[in-house]
């Protein structure tokens, strides 16, 4: 995925770690390098846009509790495996 313009983190980056950002898990520095990414590719924007999505149902549905370390593993494993599905479709198509 890409807008097709040259950005000083790829792409895939940033999708790899969309999470870490979203949690606020990601040193500040990198942090004003992922901002700027969105701000300027819109494919990488809507996908970090439905992840905000994804998440925020989640927390909804399981309420406030914490998530145990091993299910957030699972899920972010599960999450890693569907994308490489859909890049690995994506190049044979």
């Amino acid at each position: 995925m890409s807008c097709g313009k040259p950005h000083e983190i790829d792409c895939a980056e940033i999708l790899r770690r969309v999470y870490e950002y979203l949690d606020n898990e990601m040193e500040t520095a990198d942090c004003e390098k992922w901002r700027q990414h969105l701000d300027e590719c819109g494919p990488c924007l809507e996908k970090y846009g439905l992840e905000q999505v994804v998440k925020a149902l989640v927390h909804r549905s399981c309420g406030c509790d914490p998530v145990p370390q091993r299910l957030r593993q699972k899920v972010l494993l599960r999450i890693a495996q569907v994308r490489a599905e859909i890049s690995q479709r994506t190049l044979v198509e």
